[in-house]
């Protein structure tokens, strides 16, 4: 699930639950251990209906799910002044504390989440290109999730390091001889379908995207799908700098991709003026020990 499904889902889950509370309010506080605090509890449950519609008008916007963090901790204290020794019901706000507490984890992971892309999309660029390959989504997928061996077909990444469970650490070159480094995590892998990624706290490049392999009408091999948003240092004016160096990040997408479709479909990658005539070949090796690992 990304940050958006999760919006929706803790948006309609707001929705339901502000219903209940405003529906049935002394039910609702009998259940958790609230006797006597119904009025509480329905201004609540408005509190939740305003913030579910809020969430799925638009599930984009960061300050909904804060919006419920905020509220969470409102529910959290009431809970928390009914246990009581006094109140024979104590064991039910307890019980409620704790699902509280699970979603408000949730409503926090959200937000970040949504936070970080926003933040992203404010001066990013989105690029989409995609490329139809006489291999099976099953071979290609098994090729790129294999990220060391990305720089086979990516001039512009040195060198791709796996740093820990779906986290990898990133070096490429940029202008003018300079290089960038980033870290990182694969925030979605369904096999032979799809690979989404996004680059940690940090990055020199923000960076964010998805890759999917999608069988071909006909049976004619894998549509490949890359869609990406990247934010350069210096950002749009950095991106127009860039290109004056012949670093246009939506041209190397679509050269990668015809690399990539040269390497399934051949084995080896045409070389080309002033390469080196082992070039193709040492890369036909890194394939084979690649898809064979």
């Amino acid at each position: 699930m990304d940050e958006k499904q999760m919006a929706r889902g803790l948006g309609w889950f707001s929705i339901g639950l502000g219903i209940a509370e405003v529906a049935a309010p002394k039910k609702v506080a009998d259940m958790v251990g609230l006797d006597g605090r119904h009025g509480l509890v329905q201004l609540f449950g408005l509190r939740e209906i305003a913030t579910g519609i809020g969430i799925l008008t638009d599930p984009q916007n960061p300050g909904w799910l804060q919006a419920r963090v905020v509220g969470d901790a409102l529910d959290l204290a009431l809970l928390g002044s009914a246990l009581d020794e006094d109140n024979p019901k104590r064991g039910r706000a307890a019980a409620a504390m704790a699902a509280v507490a699970g979603v408000t984890a949730l409503d926090i992971i959200g937000s970040q989440q949504l936070s970080r892309g926003d933040g992203l999309a404010h001066g990013a660029i989105h690029l989409r290109e995609s490329i139809t390959i006489d291999r099976s989504p099953e071979d290609i997928y098994r090729f790129w999730h294999k990220l060391e061996g990305l720089p086979c077909i990516m001039n512009h990444i040195e060198s791709v390091r796996e740093i820990g469970p779906q986290r990898s650490h990133w070096v490429a070159k940029a202008p003018a001889g300079m290089h960038v480094e980033w870290d990182s995590e694969i925030i979605d892998d369904r096999p032979n379908e799809m690979i989404a990624w996004r680059s940690l706290e940090g990055a020199d490049v923000d960076n964010a995207g998805s890759v999917r392999f999608e069988r071909a009408p006909g049976g004619r091999g894998t549509v490949v799908k890359v869609e990406m948003d990247y934010r350069p240092p210096g950002g749009i004016v950095g991106a127009k700098i860039a290109k004056l160096f012949g670093e246009a990040p939506e041209k190397q997408i679509a050269v990668d991709l015809h690399r990539l479709k040269q390497l399934m479909e051949t084995g080896e990658i045409a070389t080309t003026a002033g390469q080196p005539a082992g070039r193709a070949r040492s890369l036909s090796r890194k394939y084979d020990e690649i898809v064979q690992t």
